[in-house]
């Protein structure tokens, strides 16, 4: 059978281990030439000194298996040195087909209590990374009028507890993935993005055990995510680290979004986890008052109880 990717370049952002590494190791097996992005930290990206070892481990197991690959260390977060990932991935193999931003940090924290630092470094990687690497790998694929671009986004930015930096970060992705898809679409390149959910370091790191427990508890209080998929899924607890969550069952899915078949999927958000691939509705207005001459109060306390007061309407009204 001949490989689907065959000959083709592939940038994956931090890819040293987890679902970047899968995807890196599902791209190379469809004959992909491979860039595997990554700095080499911690998850949280503040613990320990970087490291060359993820990167380069996944490189050999990609030539081992016969495939091209090279490693890059460089932070997606900075906008000069993602300029210079790319370059490197046109002076190593002379072109760049698939660019797949995967590269996060994660650091587990209530609203009230989250730092500045965090906030920028949890956005720096996530959001503008994104953008820096798709800024970049956008202006080769308009040249070549060809181009595949997917990005990680994630079910917390649906609502998750004690994750408000990381989650306005990777739904600013979302919205991110819709727009570049609306400017780039007419050149051949498509943008789409993955919420995945799967048992990784991230996910699953000893930092966030206490978190889980409280994700396990809370069972008998349904409608605490916004996303019933995020909650089926999460609160399993031990379920996150079973085989059929593996980085895997993501990466044979985004590898098929970087074939052709897939080429008239632009712009959309996809549920990829365990044995389910989702396709999101795209945000829409659910409910909607009109009235001639526009709104006073007394008008609003006459008219909304019946709509926008609604139980159904209000999953996460506080309590008491």
């Amino acid at each position: 059978m001949p490989k689907r990717l065959q000959d083709r370049v592939a940038l994956v952002t931090g890819a040293g281990g987890g679902i970047g590494r899968s995807e890196a190791l599902a791209l190379a097996a469809e004959g992909a030439k491979i860039v595997v992005n990554d700095i080499g930290t911690s998850s949280s990206g503040i613990d320990g000194e970087a490291s060359h070892t993820p990167a380069e481990q996944v490189v050999e197991e990609i030539k081992q298996a016969g495939g091209e690959a090279i490693p890059n260390f460089d932070s997606v977060a900075d906008h000069a040195s993602a300029e210079g990932i790319i370059q490197a991935t046109l002076d190593a193999f002379g072109r760049l087909d698939i660019l797949v931003n995967n590269a996060g940090v994660l650091q587990e924290q209530m609203v009230w209590r989250i730092s500045d630092e965090q906030w920028e470094r949890e956005h720096g990687v996530h959001l503008n990374g994104t953008f820096n690497m798709i800024k970049f790998a956008s202006q080769v694929f308009r040249q070549q009028k060809s181009g595949r671009i997917v990005n990680t986004a994630s079910p917390a930015g649906l609502g998750a507890m004690g994750h408000a930096s990381y989650a306005s970060a990777k739904e600013g992705v979302a919205g991110l993935t819709r727009t570049v898809a609306k400017d780039l679409g007419r050149y051949g390149i498509t943008c789409n993005a993955i919420r995945p959910a799967a048992g990784t370091r991230m996910t699953v790191h000893p930092d966030l055990e206490g978190n889980l427990e409280r994700m396990r508890e809370m069972r008998t209080r349904p409608g605490q995510f916004a996303d019933p998929d995020l909650e089926e899924i999460v609160l399993a607890g031990d379920g996150l680290k079973a085989d059929v969550f593996h980085p895997s069952n993501v990466a044979s899915f985004v590898v098929w979004l970087c074939t052709d078949p897939a080429y008239k999927i632009n712009g959309r958000t996809f549920y990829v986890g365990g044995d389910r691939i989702g396709l999101y509705s795209e945000p829409m207005v659910k409910s909607a008052l009109y009235r001639d001459g526009g709104w006073t109060l007394d008008a609003i306390d006459d008219l909304i109880e019946s709509t926008f007061l609604s139980d159904d309407m209000n999953p996460n009204a506080p309590e008491g």
